[in-house]
């Protein structure tokens, strides 16, 4: 269960990082493609930006998570709030079941909780080793 924790840490850093790069050098690509998004307001360079700041720290929190967990921990809170938000936005539009709704599940709360739980869990086998040692 570990080496899987650790795989997903690294897939969803990694995902937090390409999502940071596109936020950045593309983000009117972005903002257009990634469906809901032009949904919740015009186009604003500077708020895509600070988010994909908020992208990158994160990414880099889960893959350096590997050597420390409670890194990891922190560097999923930050996705899982985002991950709360948007599903109160889903019944806010009456939960309908539309690409947004898919983007919802596979781009923001499959990766947020998956790490979240990964991080918890190598947080908790870190404190079960230190105690029996």
């Amino acid at each position: 269960m570990k080496t899987v924790s650790k795989v997903i840490l690294v897939l969803v850093g990694l995902g937090y990082l390409l999502n940071a790069a596109a936020m950045w050098f593309a983000p009117q690509y972005w903002y257009e493609s990634v469906p809901g998004v032009s949904m919740m307001g015009p186009f604003n360079l500077h708020f895509i930006r600070d988010i994909s700041f908020i992208y990158v720290l994160a990414g880099i929190g889960l893959i350096y998570g590997l050597r420390t967990a409670s890194i990891a921990v922190y560097a999923a809170i930050w996705p899982a709030a985002h991950a709360v938000y948007h599903i109160v936005i889903f019944f806010d539009r009456g939960a309908p079941m539309d690409n947004v709704a898919l983007a919802n599940v596979l781009l923001i709360q499959m990766p947020a909780w998956a790490s979240l739980g990964a991080a918890l869990y190598m947080g908790a086998q870190t404190t079960k080793s230190k105690s029996t040692s």
